[in-house]
């Protein structure tokens, strides 16, 4: 490429750190519930080239922090061309093993993303048409919170079998239970979490889809017990019952199930862990997060794995680089929306944001933006008047 056709480089990369506001609070043991509005902070990263063109990703302050920026991202950013996207990529991967720990997956994802907005920016089309455009709205399935105690929330299995009563009117094409997990006192009970899913199945009939989420902790003997009921019950899947780490664990599980076993979630490793699991007979149905696989195009990578085995690949968590990914892709079957609660509004519009970025139309479909790069609308005269600090 000559000097006079070359593409401007990447001259800038800058974190602001911001206040908005939520409704969710978070137990102990990390998982959300319903509570009174209050001030968080987010950290918007952005990338600039020498046309002024940008790239932004929504991530945590902890992933992009300044001394990320300073060590590892600016020197492999700064000077390049962004669409030299896996080189890039590549290049961070690598330092990740010399920073102890400091370079997670979720930082690369949040690099990677940016790149992928400033790309479509730059070339006016949205993210998931440059992966592919294999279709241009997805299913939803409802995914709950977990239990709780609070009354006419998730507290009993009769909650739950009224919540995806509506869920199901609403549009939502499938439900995934979150069940009772700690801190809340009585969990984890097998007992009880087949009462709620026995309630739901009952309450939405045969033909609705129905998935499990259940507790991390449980023992083997546990979580066969749970999971033979399930396939009493029809479901399409069985979710997180044990310790990922255990791959023969569940490989023991999926052998002695009809319920398809789905899985790793929370596995670090991106592509090559899942590519164990996969040989290791360890699940029915391949997972994976585009925040926790290091970034859209490792995503998709995880999904062509899954599909050269005849497997579907079903995307952890929502968001617009997963929006990107299921447009690109044919053996991921839902984009799942949530987490939802009978008291939190999730269509609720944070300020930061201009609308929702994966708002569902009366039949259960999410569709896919057209505006280029990622598509998400960032309120940025909002998100600099709410600034606490920058790099």
């Amino acid at each position: 490429m000559t000097q006079a056709t070359a593409r401007p480089v990447i001259s800038d990369v800058s974190v602001r750190v911001f206040r908005t506001t939520t409704a969710l609070v978070h137990d102990s043991d990390g998982h959300a519930h319903p509570g009174e509005p209050h001030t968080v902070t987010r950290a918007l990263l952005t990338l600039t080239d020498g046309d002024g063109v940008r790239g932004r990703c929504l991530t945590a302050e902890t992933h992009v922090g300044e001394p990320q920026l300073r060590e590892h991202i600016r020197p492999v950013l700064l000077g390049q061309d962004p669409f030299d996207r896996e080189r890039l990529w590549q290049r961070l991967a690598r330092r990740q093993r010399g920073s102890a720990g400091t370079l997670g997956d979720r930082a690369l994802a949040a690099v990677e993303q940016a790149l992928w907005d400033l790309i479509g920016s730059r070339l006016g089309q949205p993210v998931w048409k440059l992966l592919g455009g294999m279709r241009d709205k997805v299913p939803a399935y409802a995914s709950t919170m977990c239990g709780d105690e609070t009354p006419g929330g998730l507290a009993t299995p009769d909650d739950y079998a009224a919540f995806a009563e509506k869920l199901v009117a609403d549009g939502y094409h499938a439900v995934k239970l979150h069940t009772w997990m700690p801190p809340v006192p009585f969990a984890p009970s097998v007992e009880q979490d087949i009462r709620a899913c026995a309630a739901v199945r009952e309450a939405v009939g045969p033909e609705v889809p129905l998935m499990l989420d259940a507790n991390h902790w449980y023992s083997r003997s546990d979580a066969l017990r749970l999971g033979r009921a399930l396939d009493r019950l029809d479901f399409h899947w069985y979710e997180e019952p044990m310790e990922e780490y255990s791959t023969q664990s569940y490989r023991w599980l999926a052998e002695q199930l009809d319920t398809p076993v789905i899985g790793p979630e929370s596995v670090a490793g991106r592509l090559n862990a899942r590519a164990e699991w996969i040989t290791a007979h360890a699940c029915d149905i391949l997972r994976v997060g585009v925040p926790t696989a290091g970034g859209i195009a490792s995503a998709l990578r995880t999904a062509h794995l899954a599909e050269a085995f005849g497997m579907e690949c079903e995307m952890h968590g929502g968001g617009a680089g997963t929006l990107a990914v299921l447009g690109a892709v044919s053996n991921s079957r839902w984009y799942e929306r949530g987490l939802l609660h009978p008291h939190f509004d999730f269509d609720a519009v944070p300020p930061h944001l201009l609308r929702a970025t994966d708002p569902v139309d009366a039949e259960g479909y999410v569709h896919l933006s057209r505006e280029p790069g990622l598509g998400e609308s960032l309120d940025l005269p909002y998100i600099e008047a709410e600034t606490v600090r920058s790099w």
